[in-house]
């Protein structure tokens, strides 16, 4: 069955007609038309015993000036993939961790409602982060365990993957510190959809009913202008908050700039020290009063970022999404980007893994992987386009890393070619560095690679440094569970971007060896499921 949205404007009449439809969820969202209608749509769908969420695929067709936009204007931002790199002239491979998972959700969305995904819009290692991976946990007072291993690759023959794993050290909930929290709602006229400003409603009531007495919330909208809706209220008023946020309604244009600078300024006000202090935006990126550029927004999130709160931003909707304004906006603001589609997906954001998205373990963390060319001939970083940096931004405390949360996981993948591979890497020499080093010959000749690590504690400015070895004990004739899926997700990144990179990807061969990983994750069974969706 084909899955579509809704998306007009459904009257009493309508939800009768479409009272056969099955797999319909989540009916309060149904669609933003004023108080009465909905309450009247409302009853006659629960005396049907019908959810709201999803339509059959005929429905869609019959009423297609109910269910399709007319219209796309989805903006994302293009990044050449990553190439080949020789490990004589360039031994390290630098770049920002990032446990974002907006990609995902997306490219999912668009993938089961039958769209065609764009190319700019797939950001393999935020396909990759969005699952779960059994790395064992840190120990001491480490921030996080590290977890390396080496197999043969499933798409080139004359290559291997490297993978590296962090899984973050997990705060149990009496550990964890008071939160200061900033609802920013995005209240213009661009979030009157069903799964915009309705969708935003039910998942902040989903995170109230889980704040308590010491907790502070506050709520920022914005639309041609900037409003506080409450200031600095005890999450034990669960009845008010959640009534406040029900009351909200979209209309206006979107000066998100000014809302931004608001949100801080109640945040700063409020500011526990030592606790979780957050902005928790929640938009569809789209902007047209104030500061719009994505240039502008940075340069003040960045500013902002210094008081010490930190910024999560959750994009909602289709058609007019600004992917690139909301990334940017998490990647400066030391937040993290989350896309919410449904909501199963805010409970899993905001509930399920409510320790990751909301509490930090590590800030600006920073990897960079040393490669030993007497083992390795050249490697290529799999994702992270965006978050590549130069070898010297990784001992620079002044440029900025990603933040891990409780308990999250951070994966990436590397192609690399051993000095024994017939796999060819272009290079360029220099007369002062000799190309080929015999194997065996050198100090190091057991290791592969170093995995340096560099963070700062939550409430730190000073980086910490953490090395851990890749050698002998890392290779595998065979890839684990966790490379294996990993890599699956990899191959399916790179053939929904038509990379030049997937080899001998065949995706029947891939659904067929993940399948077989699912386990009883619900997310990856649907994983292999949506695989069936690829043109």
């Amino acid at each position: 069955m084909k899955r579509k949205m809704i998306t007009g404007i459904l009257c009493v009449a309508a939800a009768v007609m479409l009272g056969g439809c099955s797999m319909i969820r989540d009916m309060r969202s149904l669609l933003n038309v004023k108080r009465e209608t909905e309450n009247a749509a409302t009853e006659i769908l629960e005396d049907t015993g019908i959810e709201f969420g999803y339509v059959e695929e005929d429905s869609c067709e019959a009423y297609p000036e109910i269910f399709e936009p007319d219209w796309n204007t989805e903006e994302y931002k293009f990044n050449e993939e990553n190439g080949w790199c020789s490990a004589v002239t360039s031994p390290f491979s630098t770049f920002s961790a990032d446990v974002d998972t907006a990609s995902y959700a997306n490219v999912r969305r668009m993938l089961l409602e039958g769209k065609e995904v764009p190319e700019a819009a797939v950001r393999i290692e935020e396909m990759i982060n969005y699952f779960d991976y059994d790395y064992p946990s840190a120990t001491g007072n480490e921030p996080f365990s590290v977890t390396t291993e080496i197999a043969p690759c499933p798409w080139n023959e004359d290559t291997k993957l490297l993978l590296v794993g962090l899984k973050a050290r997990e705060i149990q909930q009496e550990e964890r510190t008071p939160s200061n929290l900033v609802f920013l709602i995005d209240v213009s006229g661009s979030m009157d959809e069903y799964n915009k400003l309705p969708l935003v409603q039910r998942a902040f009531r989903l995170l109230i009913n889980e704040l308590g007495e010491e907790d502070t919330v506050s709520i920022v909208t914005y639309a041609n202008e900037d409003h506080i809706v409450l200031d600095g209220i005890s999450g034990s008023e669960k009845t008010l908050l959640c009534d406040t946020v029900e009351d909200l309604y979209a209309s206006g244009g979107t000066n998100g700039s000014d809302g931004l600078i608001m949100a801080y300024k109640i945040a700063e006000d409020h500011f526990i020290q030592g606790g979780n202090n957050r902005v928790i935006l929640a938009t569809d990126g789209d902007l047209n009063i104030g500061m719009t550029d994505e240039g502008s927004l940075t340069r003040l999130i960045e500013e902002k970022a210094k008081s010490g709160v930190y910024l999560s931003v959750l994009g909602f909707g289709e058609g007019n999404i600004s992917d690139t304004n909301m990334e940017a906006l998490a990647d400066h603001g030391n937040g993290n980007y989350n896309y919410i589609d449904s909501i199963s997906e805010a409970r899993k954001v905001l509930i399920d893994e409510a320790g990751g998205t909301l509490f930090t373990v590590a800030k600006d963390v920073k990897l960079q992987v040393e490669f030993n060319p007497e083992k390795v001939k050249g490697y290529r970083l799999i994702g992270y386009e965006n978050r590549t940096m130069s070898a010297e931004d990784f001992s620079d405390d002044t440029k900025d890393g990603g933040e891990i949360g409780s308990g999250h996981t951070v994966t990436a993948l590397y192609e690399i070619a051993s000095t024994g591979s017939s796999f060819e890497i272009s290079s360029v020499t220099s007369k002062y560095i000799t190309p080929d080093v015999p194997e065996g010959s050198g100090e190091f000749s057991d290791e592969w690679a170093t995995v340096h690590i560099c963070y700062k504690e939550p409430d730190g400015d000073e980086s910490v440094l953490m090395d851990h070895i890749v050698d002998e004990t890392a290779i595998s004739d065979q890839m684990s569970g966790n490379l294996s899926w990993a890599a699956g997700v990899a191959q399916v990144g790179m053939v929904l971007k038509d990379s030049e990179y997937a080899g001998t990807t065949d995706l029947e061969e891939v659904r067929s060896r993940l399948k077989t990983l699912t386990g009883n994750d619900e997310f990856r069974e649907e994983f292999v499921y949506m695989m069936n969706k690829i043109k």
